[in-house]
């Protein structure tokens, strides 16, 4: 249970959205704050990012040879040293293998916290390489074939991981920039809620935010003899760069330990004979105890420490009553810089254009009957002639018809992704979750949460039948707004002896009435933040692949369609609901599947062709063209529409594979009313978790097959 840190007069803030200067100033400190909790430190590396830290901060901050970032602000006795932890735990590349991955290993003990190795899986990292971080992704099973996994129940440790990095060789590895021993670390934004900030090692990323803001208001006030605020380089180690410093300098009359958060607050004197190697270094520079500060976290060395605002002001009161500092009112903390952008050095500049309407695709969310966002993309990017003739019907499903009317052929792509609903609120704004679709619950635990409030009027399958198709609909769908999503964060266990968390609750920083008052109820959606993030030369990462792939595809050839070109009825389509029931489909096939010749299931074909999946079956290479999902669990599709599909592709010059999958697709809903389903895929690893990655050329090819089939190539 993650313990409440929200006061109520902030809740009443934010229920009201109150303007007020103090609900700015917390907005303002959220920011701040979080931004520490972004910046690449691994522990052993501080001296890569050291130098911009201190450029960003300004004189009279310098780095130093160790990896410390140190201030030294007036002079004379008493003299002082003020520490906090730059780095937080990390791993090491310790081998790369011949087909393309990293296998890692912790730098240091890391974190203590039973989840910590597995709280990666299916999470894009950063590869910190000397030019600058590399984006990956940590491998995890495919979650169609959960039975094949269905044994695997021990909790994953860090010889459990593989980081997929985009590669096809360990020469490609190389190519990218990275190297053996290169750290990695989460790929994960500056994360604020309300009343607080979450992230990795957000107590310690707080304590030294709250250094650099003391040493700010000491800089301008003046002070009372010599203090030296460090950011301290290998704190994982013991304090190794705080030592090297104190070891090397000037006596020290006094020294202050920001240490990193714990589950309760610390602020005492600790002999310097309790503090180790370290210790011994303190003791020769003439100190007998140190005075030692920590903030209370909530979840304490999980992927999502959560540190409240007043926490956060406390400990800097702390601090600056430790060096004789005097806070002025309303003093605002040190934003740090952002952290370096991403590189992708092998990017082929040729795949931009997919690229970005994937991108744009799966950083929209739309969980089962909370399409919304999607849909209006997909309605907004269609080509003029193809907007005008599409409908939307009372579910959310699009349809754009084109051709004579003869020979229906339906082409189908699913807006909705997997992710969580409001089952219940707690009266202390605990929420219960339930699960929408097969998402993977231990790739969701302790994370990051997003909590969103639909448009009210929104066509969805919660409440529509399918036969409604007035043009109401569409005038909604073209207009649908929502405000921004509540962050939060998903709720870890502390202790755990098995892999699967079971039941999930988040915390958004607000109260069962707080969140009713923003329209939260039962049903509301939840899902995690994502980004569409390039691999390697080709590949792509992202949550909700499945099937924003299929939607990109489908999306795309109907823009470089010629409609004058199409010589029998085609009926694209893109459905909600897909995930949990197929319930978009039902109502689609309700309407065409009578009339319809053949349907085309656009959608992944879950691959084996990752590290952690057996190839007997479902072995389909990322890279090597789209794939025909010819069998499933619910659907086989018949020798003579495989046959079909292939000569169009072998005219058309397009790499084709062929290949038996796990999972259903929406046009299995068609063949009890006659019309063969054939699956038109791509090859996609770590299915409905996170981390889900794909190949771009396979995609550009599953479009110029779908243009194929459409303009007569199968006829």
């Amino acid at each position: 249970m993650i313990r409440r840190f929200l006061p109520h007069a902030a809740v009443l803030v934010a229920t009201l959205g109150a303007t007020s200067v103090r609900a700015q100033t917390s907005d303002a400190d959220a920011a701040a704050l979080a931004s520490w909790t972004a910046l690449d430190a691994a522990t052993g590396y501080e001296t890569r990012p050291s130098p911009a830290l201190a450029a960003a901060l300004g004189d009279p901050w310098a780095a130093d040879r160790w990896g410390n970032v140190v201030a030294r602000i007036g002079s004379g006795a008493p003299r002082r040293v003020v520490a906090c932890a730059l780095d937080r735990p990390a791993y090491a590349a310790s081998q790369i293998t011949e087909d393309g991955y990293l296998r890692v290993h912790r730098i240091g003990g890391g974190s203590d916290h039973p989840l910590w190795d597995q709280a990666h899986e299916a999470q894009q990292v950063r590869v910190l390489t000397a030019e600058g971080p590399v984006a990956g992704v940590v491998a995890r099973s495919n979650g169609h074939f959960a039975a094949q996994h269905r044994l695997e129940t021990a909790v994953v440790g860090a010889d459990d991981l593989w980081i997929d990095v985009g590669a096809r060789s360990a020469d490609e590895v190389r190519a990218l920039g990275i190297g053996l021993l290169d750290p990695v670390v989460r790929h994960l934004p500056p994360w604020p809620i309300a009343g607080a900030v979450a992230g990795p090692g957000a107590g310690g990323r707080v304590g030294c935010a709250a250094v650099v803001s003391v040493a700010r208001a000491a800089a301008a006030a003046g002070m009372r003899g010599e203090t030296r605020f460090v950011l301290s380089a290998q704190e994982v180690f013991g304090w190794v760069g705080l030592g090297s410093l104190v070891a090397r300098g000037e006596s020290v009359d006094e020294l202050v330990l920001v240490a990193p958060g714990a589950a309760e607050s610390v602020a005492r004197s600790v002999p310097t004979d309790d503090l180790g190697r370290v210790g011994q270094v303190f003791s020769a520079a003439g100190l007998s105890s140190v005075r030692r500060l920590a903030p209370r976290v909530d979840a304490p060395g999980s992927h999502m420490e959560v540190v409240a605002l007043d926490e956060a002001r406390r400990l800097r009161t702390a601090v600056a009553e430790a060096v004789g500092v005097t806070l002025p009112a309303g003093v605002a903390w040190v934003a740090a810089p952002a952290p370096a952008p991403l590189r992708t050095p092998l990017a082929a500049a040729e795949l931009d254009g997919v690229a970005r309407t994937l991108t744009d695709l799966v950083e929209r969310h739309g969980t089962p009957s909370h399409e919304w966002a999607v849909r209006r993309y997909v309605l907004e990017r269609l080509p003029p002639w193809a907007r005008d003739v599409a409908r939307v019907d009372d579910m959310g499903n699009i349809m754009v018809e084109v051709g004579p009317e003869r020979d229906t052929t339906v082409f189908m792509a699913h807006l909705d992704e997997v992710g969580y609903s409001v089952a219940s609120i707690d009266p202390d704004g605990t929420v219960v979750l339930d699960r929408e679709g097969g998402a993977v619950g231990s790739a969701w635990e302790g994370q990051t949460a997003l909590l969103h409030v639909g448009p009210a009027d929104a066509p969805s399958s919660r409440t529509g039948t399918g036969a409604d198709a007035s043009e109401r609909w569409k005038r909604q769908s073209l207009s649908a707004t929502a405000p921004p999503p509540i962050r939060g964060v998903f709720l870890t266990r502390m202790s755990a002896d098995r892999k699967d968390p079971g039941a999930l609750r988040a915390w958004f920083g607000l109260d069962r009435a707080a969140l009713e008052a923003r329209g939260v109820g039962r049903g509301a959606s939840v899902t995690s933040h994502k980004e569409g993030l390039r691999l390697g030369a080709t590949r792509f990462t992202a949550r909700a692949l499945d099937d924003r792939a299929g939607t990109t595809a489908l999306l795309l050839a109907v823009q470089a369609l010629d409609p004058q070109t199409v010589p029998a009825k085609v009926v694209f389509t893109w459905s909600v609901h897909e995930e949990g029931g197929l319930v978009g489909a039902a109502a689609l096939a309700r309407r065409y599947a009578s009339s319809t010749r053949r349907i085309y299931s656009v959608d992944t074909f879950v691959s084996s062709d990752t590290p952690l999946e057996s190839p007997h079956f479902a072995f389909a290479p990322l890279g090597d063209g789209p794939v025909l999902r010819a069998i499933e669990n619910s659907s086989v599709s018949p020798p003579a529409e495989r046959a079909r599909v292939r000569a169009a592709a072998a005219a058309a010059g397009i790499p084709l594979q062929l290949g038996l999958t796990q999972g259903g697709t929406d046009g299995t809903q068609f063949t009890f009313w006659g019309a063969p389903n054939q699956g038109l895929s791509w090859p996609g690893r770590y299915s409905h978790s996170p981390g889900e990655v794909l190949d771009l050329e396979d995609l550009a090819h599953l479009r110029d097959l779908i243009l194929a089939l459409a303009s007569g190539g199968d006829r």
